[in-house]
């Protein structure tokens, strides 16, 4: 039982470690890094450069506690989204480099994608 749980997560490690090599971000492109848990979803500007995180937002951040989207699904992924948009209009951002880690491009991650793109980001 223990060599599985450690194959699985290597599996994970290999998956992401695929993705993250071809995404590097600096303070003009920065890399959007979306995670995922159990209960919520968190995204990132991330200036890889300075090794700063430029702006965030989280379905468990105070602006969402106590709301129906302080949970994981696509409403709070889209929600979240246009969040990350806003934070990133604010700081003149108009390119990322999108990093989707070990999670499949599909559901909520392209749910928050998509509404990242329809408030103003490209990537």
């Amino acid at each position: 039982m223990n060599n599985e749980i450690k194959n699985s997560q290597g599996r994970r490690d290999r998956r992401a470690m695929r993705n993250r090599k071809h995404a590097h971000g600096t303070s003009a492109k920065p890399r959007l890094c979306v995670i995922k848990s159990n209960c919520h979803i968190q995204a990132q500007l991330i200036d890889d450069d300075a090794g700063k995180t430029l702006g965030s937002a989280a379905t468990f951040s105070k602006k969402f506690r106590g709301t129906e989207f302080a949970k994981k699904n696509k409403a709070s992924a889209r929600k979240l989204g246009e969040t990350i948009a806003e934070i990133a209009k604010s700081k003149s951002i108009k390119e990322v480099v999108f990093d989707r880690g070990p999670f499949k491009y599909h559901g909520i991650l392209a749910e928050l994608a998509n509404a990242a793109r329809e408030g103003g980001l490209q990537f």
